[in-house]
């Protein structure tokens, strides 16, 4: 399940989109009324546009849904972004529209909650809303660049920050420039082949894509765009 609240930062909710439908994952989206209007405003996506990237949508505003269920089954859910808005209702156990009741039934069904949290200073208040998610269950994942990727472009920090979410989910994929050893990255080229044609590769297990990314050092990054 994913929702996209309005946070800035709305194209990893997006870009999350794209990679999940490479890798033939059903998504459940919930747009919120702010998430539609960042969307005009931060990128050339409509809400169209969004929801044709989902197996099934939803609106924010319809508890009625399935997935306001704990009986409705899924293997996780990510707010990508999550504004400190939605992330204090979920803190709080208000449910006040399907994206916190959506949070709200993974956390009590012990399933996997990941928090895309964008914001920037946090106050105190934020910090105490995120460590009394952290203990009840949740990942708190702040979207931070990581410069040893070597990004060339906002579109590969994008979708560095998109492949460590769907790790959280614990979704084989080979889409990112994974940490190396100096020793054995020396000599490495960065690999700008698209996902489209090696970066939907699965594995068995993390053990298994880490012994073959450090044998190969094949690294797809995920320029292009659907």
């Amino acid at each position: 399940m994913v929702a996209i609240t309005g946070a800035t930062g709305s194209v990893l909710g997006v870009r999350l989109l794209e990679v999940l439908k490479l890798l033939d994952v059903e998504t459940h989206l919930i747009l919120s009324d702010w998430a539609r209007a960042n969307l005009s405003l931060e990128t050339t996506y409509s809400v169209n546009d969004v929801r044709a990237l989902a197996t099934h949508t939803y609106s924010a505003r319809d508890l009625a849904a399935a997935v306001s269920s704990g009986s409705f089954l899924t293997d996780g859910m990510v707010v990508c972004p999550c504004s400190m808005k939605t992330l204090a209702a979920i803190r709080m156990g208000f449910s006040d529209n399907l994206i916190t009741r959506a949070a709200d039934v993974t956390l009590k069904e012990r399933r996997r909650l990941v928090l895309v949290a964008r914001e920037a200073p946090l106050s105190e208040i934020h910090l105490e809303n995120m460590h009394y998610l952290a203990r009840a269950g949740a990942v708190i994942f702040p979207p931070t660049i990581a410069y040893y990727a070597q990004p060339r472009s906002v579109d590969d920090v994008t979708d560095y920050i998109v492949g460590r979410v769907i790790d959280q989910l614990g979704i084989p994929h080979a889409t990112i420039n994974r940490w190396k050893s100096p020793e054995s990255s020396q000599g490495d080229e960065h690999d700008d082949r698209p996902a489209g044609k090696n970066g939907t590769a699965r594995t068995s297990t993390a053990a298994q894509r880490n012994s073959q990314h450090l044998a190969s050092g094949d690294n797809p990054s995920m320029k292009e765009k659907q």
